[in-house]
This record gives structure tokens, C-alpha cells and sequence, in this order.
């Protein structure tokens, strides 16, 4: 197995950068102009396209718990490519997809921003207020950041970190299809006027962060159970140069 700061250095680069990058996009002001691309004076025109619901809203949504049902039942009885990884590494996998769900859908709870649909701009009745505007109401509903819908593929982002040492073939796929995938459902919902397209990016970023964050108590964990490193004493230095990014 790749040693733990090796394998830490280029999730955390990838969270770093996709960080910069989405606070670039939050600065730049660009979700209102992305969202009159496909908005008008009297709503968004896409809202309650049949096709769209059912094909990018309700199909994905119900194969996303299916396949995390399929995880769930894969710890007790592995099928496929998940015959590769063992009964930790399964667990994980799940665990992943289910705390990143939940974390979005907890931030999102909480929200008091509101759904581009929603805005004066579009036929509703709320103001634009950036999310980073915290406590501070836009007159309409909220709970819209960050993207819920999204979520359903980009949850399965951290399981990348399970598979790339198990079964290294398929985790590249495996990041490219949820990114994909996540990608298209966040914007179909842009379309719909359900999401900005910075509720999408933060999501896929809370997702991957979720995901290293598992897969670090996890190292964490194997380290200490392994008599090898509890010999040398290596398991906690082996960790903290990759957070710094020293040699």
C-alpha cells in the first residue's frame, strides 16, 4: 500500500486548489448572469419540464440510493470489483457516501440563502444575498445552498480514496463517472432555476472533503492497529509532513 504522505499530498492539492478556484467563482458574481441563461422575468422556463425532472431529477436520484443500498448490502456479501476490498475497506466506502450526503444536507438545513426561482429577479419574491452572507435573510425561503440534488453523485467522490489502492482500475473511472455525472445534475437543476452554479462546485468540494477526511481517520486507524508502525512510532509523522506539504 502507498505510504500514508504520499498519498495524502495530492487529495489535499486537489482540495486546495478546487478551493481557490470556487472562491474565485464566488468573488467573480457570476451566478446571477448563469442564471439568467436560462431564467426570464417570469420564471425559468425549464422548471417543470417533464424530461428533465424525470431523466435528470428522479432517475438519478432513486439509482443513487440504490447503488448506496447495493454498497450497504456489498459489506456482508461483496459482488464484483467490491471482492477486492476488504470488509474495512467496504464499510468506508459506504460511510463515505452516507456522511457526505448528510453533511450537505445539514448545511443545507440551515441555509437561509433561497433557489435562483425564488428571486424578484425571476418572478419571486426574494433578493439576491450571497451565501456567504451569514444570518442574513433574502426574503424568500432558503435552505437552497448547497446543491441537495448533486449530491446524489457527487457523494460517491470519496469512494476514490477507498478503491485507488484496492482496485486501482477502477477508481479512476469510478472519480471521473461521479464527477460527471454530479456535474450534469447540478446543471439540470441550474436549468430548472433550483441552483446556482456555485451551489453545485461547493457541493462536489464538501463531498471531497468529507471523503479525505474519512480516508484520513482511516489511515489513522490501520496505522494504529498495525504492530509495524506502532514499533517504529511512525504512524503520527508519517501523516503530519503531507498536511504541511515538507519532505
Amino acid at each position: 500500500m502507498t505510504s500514508s504522505r504520499t498519498s495524502f499530498r495530492g487529495p489535499l492539492a486537489a482540495a486546495l486548489v478546487s478551493l481557490i478556484l470556487i472562491l474565485a467563482w464566488d468573488f467573480s458574481g457570476l451566478d446571477l448572469p448563469a442564471a439568467r441563461l436560462f431564467g426570464q422575468p417570469y420564471g425559468f422556463p425549464w422548471r417543470s419540464s417533464e424530461p428533465l425532472l424525470l431523466w435528470l431529477h428522479e432517475v438519478p436520484r432513486y439509482a443513487s440510493w440504490v447503488l448506496l443500498a447495493g454498497l450497504l448490502l456489498a459489506i456482508r456479501w461483496p459482488v464484483s470489483f467490491l471482492r477486492q476490498i476488504d470488509r474495512a475497506g467496504r464499510v468506508q466506502l459506504a460511510l463515505t457516501v452516507c456522511l457526505s450526503v448528510a453533511v450537505v444536507s445539514i448545511i443545507k438545513t440551515g441555509s437561509r440563502t433561497s433557489c435562483p426561482w425564488d428571486l424578484q429577479a425571476f418572478g419571486g419574491m426574494a433578493r439576491h444575498v450571497s451565501h456567504w452572507a451569514f444570518g442574513a435573510g433574502d426574503g424568500g425561503p432558503g435552505k437552497c445552498f448547497p446543491a441537495g440534488h448533486a449530491s446524489a453523485a457527487f457523494g460517491y467522490l470519496g469512494g476514490w480514496f477507498v478503491l485507488r489502492h484496492r482496485a486501482p482500475k477502477v477508481a479512476g473511472r469510478w472519480l471521473a463517472v461521479a464527477l460527471l455525472v454530479g456535474l450534469v445534475l447540478g446543471l439540470a437543476q441550474q436549468m430548472r432555476g433550483a441552483h446556482y452554479m456555485s451551489h453545485t462546485l461547493w457541493t462536489a468540494w464538501i463531498c471531497w472533503a468529507v471523503g479525505l477526511a474519512i480516508e484520513f481517520c482511516a489511515v489513522r486507524v490501520r496505522d494504529f492497529r498495525d504492530p509495524s508502525v506502532q514499533a517504529s512510532g511512525s504512524a503520527a509523522p508519517r501523516l503530519c509532513p503531507a498536511v504541511g506539504g515538507a519532505e
